[in-house]
Parts: structure tokens; sequence; C-alpha cells
């Protein structure tokens, strides 16, 4: 079964009040990981630190996160990250609601300089706007463009148009919805009053309705039933009277449903009736729908990552089995406590029946007689209420009548205990006895399950020992025999040395020297001074508004030499001035490009001259390079460092895993940048890595000044 990925609009209505709770919170820091996930730093009085996940991805969840289940701060702050930082440190968390029935929360601010709106997106492809106290785009991590509305900085926000809110509507708007399909109920729900199939599906089991029953033979009854069985829904969202579940796939080794868990599949702010007929799914309640919803997106993420990777495959990956094994036996040892529990409240409740035997009777055959004589449900609980006002003990303890299901609800000695009243009392206890005894089976079952995952574990371990004391040597030589798709394994270490030039734009050649940029005048200026040395050459475009580049014979550190550099080197230098120049930003492919010595450069101006800020004088003979084309790509780098990279394609093609090519366009820096990240999601089986080597922003922090386009390649 595919586990769920997104939360619906029924999952927000309930963690909205949840989320309430949390007013009056202070924001500390804002962090971004990749172009999709963002997380707010808050500190609670009460509660302390509160650590607030907002995800717009290939999953789509906003909800308060256990500090255990926080991903690691990412190295550099990209520039959103920045901007909510600046905007948002020390504001106050005022609130979040509900934009109307869609899949839309606004998160609200406030500090003394201004307030702050942050709507997240929870459908399509997802998106985190952040406004001000007017609507107007700050700063978005994904510019909209439509007919029917615009997301993106200076621009006022655009809300989706409105749909019908299946909570709200009055029982005249929902059964002119109804009339107006041409399908069957459970359709007509599903797309009509914007419920989703499974909701659907769900609220026509709850309510006695047939799924399949054509819309043009359905009535009054069919429609009343329904639509009270949304109000009851309603009712228990806004009031927050829930009871969440999180839904997992159970091991089937002799055919017998719920003995150990697996993975996890939905969570849900109630328990759904669809999801406990299937016998394939076992659940664990929770005292709170966020922290159902934190534990179902935590497990999710690390069981896709254990699919991916089989037991004991590579030394690195060994510790996540361990844990993942010793997470497997903490569940199923809580599931067998669990099933301890529910089978003794069973029992209980069977005995009960047995200890009040005459006022259960007294209560069934009263129902019984009622409806012989097709006295309605609503006319018997009445009578019920009535009774109960005059201490008659039997509808005393009625506490519900359940038409639909043939129910009644009776509180014995404290305990609520459903009662079919087309069943004598010993027929409804021998029910519950057997019910018991079902649920004692899951317990055997997740007992050998237990010792079959603690024989695994076991395992696990000492493939761990026995590769850790294997010969380092033997290791590193059998490393460099082996060519490695990085591509294709699911987890790649990350491994980063930051240098001293990545400050500067920068790339080396295809045989091993550096070359670096200027990306302002300030660093223009920087490089002319201090890390010009003999033996280096500058190049420059012939066109004004370009970086000084120099192609580094030496490092800093070492002593400078003259060097023989070859033509495929000094190509590739004149590449990188001419397309970091504003010849890319005025979308032309080509210009000249010349050389000059080192000593030739000079921060010292002609009698009479001036120099600008970031300039220079060149002095002697200069070496052209005429039509030299603009060339950029973009790619990930996995050995023996892990990093973005990006420069002439020549260049870069051999040391990256892989990589993508732009030239001059009309789309802006940072949504190439995006283009570009998500392609490489696609091609990495570790989207985890690329998450954190290759966010947007350090793909953009190669990509030249002005627009582009990706090439198709």
């Amino acid at each position: 079964m595919e586990p769920k990925r997104e939360l619906t609009s029924v999952d927000l209505a309930a963690l909205v009040s949840e989320l309430n709770a949390y007013k009056g919170a202070k924001l500390d820091k804002a962090y971004l990981y990749g172009d999709d996930l963002v997380r707010l730093k808050l500190r609670d009085y009460d509660r302390g630190r509160v650590e607030l996940i907002l995800e717009v991805g290939d999953v789509m969840r906003a909800h308060i996160a256990a500090p255990t289940h926080v991903p690691d701060a990412p190295g550099r702050p990209p520039n959103f990250a920045m901007m909510l930082r600046n905007r948002l440190s020390g504001a106050d968390f005022e609130g979040v609601e509900q934009y109307e029935f869609d899949r839309i929360l606004e998160f609200e601010f406030s500090r003394e300089d201004g307030d702050t709106k942050i709507i997240v997106e929870l459908f399509g492809h997802g998106n985190v706007a952040v406004c001000d106290e007017t609507y107007e785009v700050i700063d978005c991590l994904d510019t909209v463009r439509l007919k029917s509305r615009t997301v993106a900085p200076g621009s006022t926000y655009g809300f989706p148009d409105s749909r019908i809110n299946p909570l709200t509507v009055d029982y005249e708007g929902f059964a002119l919805k109804m009339d107006d399909s041409d399908t069957d109920v459970v359709r007509t729900l599903a797309t009509q009053l914007n419920w989703g199939g499974l909701w659907a599906e769900e609220l026509c089991t709850r309510a006695g309705v047939e799924k399949t029953l054509d819309i043009t033979e359905a009535g009054d009854e069919e429609y009343e039933q329904v639509y009270e069985t949304v109000q009851r829904l309603a009712e228990s969202l806004s009031s927050a009277d829930l009871d969440p579940r999180v839904y997992y796939e159970v091991a089937d080794d002799e055919g017998d449903a719920g003995d150990t868990p697996r993975n996890v599949v939905d969570v849900t702010p109630i328990p759904l009736e669809e999801r406990e007929m299937d016998d394939a799914l076992a659940s664990d309640a929770y005292e709170t729908f966020n922290g159902a919803v934190d534990d179902y997106f935590y497990e999710l993420d690390r069981s896709e990552d254990d699919e991916s990777q089989p037991v004991g495959d590579t030394g690195p990956d060994f510790q996540e089995q361990i844990e993942k094994h010793e997470r497997i036996i903490e569940q199923q040892e809580g599931a067998i406590q669990g099933f301890e529990e529910q089978a003794e409240v069973e029992r209980e409740k069977a005995e009960l029946l047995y200890g009040n035997y005459g006022l259960v009777d007294e209560v069934i055959s009263t129902v019984r007689d009622a409806r012989d004589d097709d006295v309605p449900w609503a006319d018997i609980a009445e009578t019920f209420e009535a009774g109960a006002e005059q201490g008659i003990a039997e509808a005393e303890a009625v506490v519900d009548v359940d038409g639909s299901e043939g129910t009644v609800t009776l509180e014995l000695d404290g305990t609520r205990v459903d009662v079919d009243v087309q069943d004598g009392v010993e027929k409804n206890a021998d029910r519950l006895y057997t019910e018991a005894k079902r649920i004692e089976g899951k317990k055997e079952g997740a007992l050998a399950a237990i010792e079959d995952t603690r024989e695994d574990l076991a395992e696990i371990e000492a493939r761990k020992a026995a590769y850790e004391e294997r010969d380092e040597d033997d290791i590193d030589d059998e490393d460099e025999d082996r060519e490695v798709d990085w591509l294709a394994r699911s987890s790649i270490p990350v491994r980063r040395d930051e240098q001293w030039y990545e400050r500067f734009r920068w790339f080396h050649t295809s045989t091993g020297y550096l070359v670096i940029g200027g990306r302002d005048a300030d660093q223009n200026e920087e490089l002319v001074k201090k890390y010009v040395e003999g033996g280096d050459k500058v190049f420059h475009t012939q066109a004004r508004g370009g970086p000084v580049t120099v192609l580094k014979a030496t490092d800093p550190s070492e002593p400078s030499r003259e060097v023989e550099f070859d033509d495929e080197t000094l190509e590739q230098a004149a590449q990188f001035a001419v397309t970091y120049s504003s010849v890319w930003k005025d979308g032309r492919y080509a210009d000249d490009v010349y050389m000059v010595d080192a000593d030739q450069v000079s921060k010292t101006p002609e009698s009479g001259e001036f120099l600008e800020k970031g300039g220079f004088a060149i002095r002697g003979d200069r070496t052209y390079f005429r039509d030299t084309p603009v060339g950029c790509a973009v790619g990930i780098k996995c050995e023996p460092s892990t990093r973005v990279i990006g420069g002439p394609p020549a260049a870069i093609a051999d040391p990256v895993e892989t990589s993508m090519t732009v030239e001059p366009g009309r789309y802006a820096q940072g949504d190439v940048a995006k283009r570009i990240y998500r392609e490489f999601r696609e091609r990495f089986n570790d989207t985890s890595f690329v998450r954190k080597v290759a966010s947007p922003d350090r793909i953009q922090h190669f990509l030249p000044p002005g627009g582009s386009r990706i090439v198709e390649e």
C-alpha cells in the first residue's frame, strides 16, 4: 500500500487548533533545506524549544516536530533563510488559520516593526510565501504566474479560487451539490464536495449509505444520514475532540493480520473505519494529532531510507539499520502491551454485560419492541432521555442511540459498551470475548515477530563488527579499483573541505589549475591587490562590466613561479571570463577576451587618469581570444569531496557525476537554480544528499549574472 505523503484538508483542520496552542512563542532562527523544507525554531515559555516544520516538496506537511526528529542545521544559510531571520528574529507567533477548506495554512508573526504572514501551500508543487501585513509577497520558494493567481515577490499574494467548504455548508447547499451530480454518492462527495476519495468512502461507511448508490436513487434519507455524519466530524475537528491514529502495515508470515509493524501508511485525526476494516493494517493511538503527524513523517522518512538500502549492504549504513531494528523492537514491545490492554478491555466489557444482565436485557427489549412498532430511532432516543430525567436506571445507562448501526451505547460502572439490539445479552458478550481472543492472537504473532527482529538485529551487529575489523589498507585498495555508481547509491556520505577561494567565482580547469574571478567591484579590487602573483595570468573581456579573472600558477601559500599553460587551460579561463561578464547579461553568446601577465596589472593609474573601484591599469601587449563563446555548466561532484561545482562545460565534465548546461535566456537566476536542483533530485537515488550539498542557493552561486535557460540534452 502506498503511504500517504501529503496532509489532507481534514488533517489541516484538525491541526490548526493544536498549533494555536503555541501562540506567544518567539522565533529564534529559520533554516531552509534544499528548496522545499523550512524549519522555524521557536522558544515557548512553558514548553521550551519548539520546532515548526514546513515541507512542500515530495512530502507536504506542517507540524511541530520533536527535537530528535529535526534534521541537523545546514551549513551556509541561503538567501531565503536569511530573509526570514532578518524579518522574524524575536517575533511572536500570533496563530495559524486554514484558508477555507484548502490545503493552505497562514501563519502570523508580529514584531514591533511590523507583522509577517507565512503562507504554506500544501498542494500542487507546493510553496511557501512570506508576506507583509498587506499580503504583499516579500519572497517565496516558487514563483507562480497564472491567469487566476500570482505569487511573486512584489505582487499581492493571490489565493486560489474559493471552493465549497463541506465542514460549514448548510444542508440546503449540501443537497444542492449532491443533486447537481451525475454519478454515485461516493464520487459526488469526493469531487463536488471536496472530500477526496478516502474521506468520501469513510463518510459513506459511517453514515450507512451504499457508496456506489447512484445519485438519482439517493433521497433525503441518505442525504440526511451523510450530512449528520459530516456535522459530527466537523464538531470533532472544531472542538479538537480527536482520537488520532497512525496506521502501519504488519507482518503477515502466516496470513494472520496484525503481527509486527513494518511501514507507516496513514495518519488520521480520528480512527477510520475504512482503515480498521483492513486486516493488513494495525494502528497506534496518540494523545495529540500533531504528535501523530510528527511520528508518521519521521517513520516514513526512515522506512523509505531502509527500503532503498538492503540490510547489511555496506558499512556506512550499518548504524542506520541497527537503529531501524531497535525502533521496530520498541514498536513491537509497545504493540504487545497494547494488545494485552485491548484484550483486557474487551473482556471487562463482556463481564459488565453479564454483571448488569437485567438492565441490559431491558434496554434491548425496549428498543426491539419500539422498532417492531416502526418507532423512529430519533423518537427512541428521546424516550430514553425523558426516562433518564425521571430517574429510570435503564434509561440513565443509555448514552447514545445509533440508528445507522442499530446499536445502543450503555455506560456500565463508568465503562461504555456498544450493544447490538438485534442480539441478546449473551450474544453481545460472546462477541466481546471473541474480539478479546482475536486481539490476543495478534499478541502471539507479535511475540514471534519480535524474536525474528532481534535475530536480524544480532546479525547486523555481527556484520558491522566484522566490517570494522577489516584492514583499512585493504579497504582503500578495493575502493581504488571499484567504480562507484553514485547516482544509484541510496546513501552518500557528505565530505566537505571548505577552501579559501570559495567566496569568489571559481573553477578548476580540466588540467587542474585554479581559476578565480571577482563577484563585484570589491572582490575585483581584492583579487588584484592580494591574489595576483608572478606566473599568474589575468583575463578580462573587451566589454566593460566583467570580473577580474585570474588563472593561478601556484597556490598563495606556495612560492610564485612561471608555468607554461597549454591552450586548453587558457581557453577555458577565457571562457570563464566572458561567461560571468556583462556579455551574458546582455543576452549575447560571444565576445573578445584579452590576457596579460601578472606584472602588467597595476592599481596605479597613468598621470591624469583615475581608476574606479575595482578597476585596474594594463601596461604592455595583450593576447586576445577572439569571439570566445560563453559556456556554463553546473554539476555535483561526489569524490574525493562532495559539492556543487560550475564553470566551462569542458572543465567540469570529468569530475562531476552529473551536470546540466545553461545558456543566456529569460529566466531569473533563482528560478533556473530551483529547476536544476529538482532535476538533480530526480537523478540521484539519495535525495537527502542532494539537499545537503546542492541547495538552489549553492547552485545559484555558479550561475552567471542575468537571465538563463537550461539547455536540453
